[in-house]
């Protein structure tokens, strides 16, 4: 076994909720935590790590943004994916009144997670950190009691901080994280399968619809149609899907067989098995 055999980057330090999923996906991995997203892609396209994990969509947020251009800028493929309940938390250094908070630092999907925390709290400056593991680092580091964090009980514990309030989240929250490698899966396994793609349209009346009309002929589940913009062309947009399916089913490969034909460009961003164990297992414990 080569020394990246297993190992699994993410982004952030112990305590970010991208290393539960690491631990959920890989749980016998060795956890290489990177200081960014692009420095997961990185690792693993340079073959440093076997795999990396990168959370990509929020069932408040929606799509994590950046790491659909990743992977559209890359060579890696999702193998995996897990899914995860987010709770969050409001930790500090030291137990003190809401009213003395002066800094509330943490990633910025968790900010927009807790609106109504930050409505109440007027007075305090919301900054923006890498990870909300950072974040958490970051405030145990600074030892100001006013300056705080929103993060996971998990990361409270790493950087012994105390909750000064939990679960503050709006809404229930569920972040999906996927799993990425430098190779496609194309096993069959039992379970229930998913197949992701991008994809180009021309430029015409009518040219999203017929780009997808096979799936809705064939009765395949779009579970998520993301627009994203091409940077290198203004104002240019392309698609980012996932489909129910693997790539190898002879209706979703003929459908994908079709949408080749009425697009621009297509490209497999991977098939990996959906997570729909119900034993899903809070971050926060």
């Amino acid at each position: 076994m080569t020394q990246n055999e297993n190992t699994v980057a993410y982004p952030g330090r112990e305590g970010a909720h991208s290393a539960a999923a690491c631990d959920r996906l890989f749980p016998a991995a060795r956890l290489a935590p990177q200081p960014s997203f692009t420095g997961v892609v990185e690792a693993v396209t340079s073959r440093e790590c076997a795999y990396g994990v990168l959370p990509i969509e929020s069932s408040l947020v929606g799509p994590v943004n950046e790491t659909h251009d990743l992977l559209y800028d890359s060579a890696l493929s999702i193998v995996a994916e897990a899914v995860l309940p987010i709770r969050h938390s409001l930790v500090g250094p030291a137990k003190i009144p809401l009213e003395e908070v002066r800094e509330i630092r943490s990633h910025p999907v968790a900010l927009d997670q807790c609106r109504r925390l930050l409505a109440d709290l007027p007075w305090a400056t919301a900054v923006v950190a890498p990870t909300t593991a950072d974040a958490a680092e970051t405030v145990a580091r600074l030892g100001d009691a006013s300056v705080v964090a929103i993060a996971s009980l998990r990361a409270a514990r790493t950087h012994a901080l105390v909750v000064l309030s939990d679960d503050v989240g709006d809404h229930a929250a569920y972040t999906r994280f996927a799993a990425l490698a430098p190779y496609t899966r194309l096993d069959r396994r039992h379970g229930e399968w998913r197949t992701a793609l991008t994809f180009e349209t021309h430029h015409r009346p009518g040219a999203l619809h017929r780009a997808i009309e096979p799936l809705a002929r064939r009765a395949i589940d779009m579970v998520q149609l993301v627009s994203r913009p091409i940077p290198s062309r203004p104002f240019d947009y392309r698609f980012d899907c996932v489909l129910g399916g693997h790539p190898l089913d002879e209706e979703l490969a003929t459908a994908l067989a079709e949408m080749r034909a009425e697009t621009a460009r297509l490209r497999v961003f991977g098939s990996y098995r959906a997570d729909r164990d119900e034993g899903w297992e809070t971050v926060a414990a």
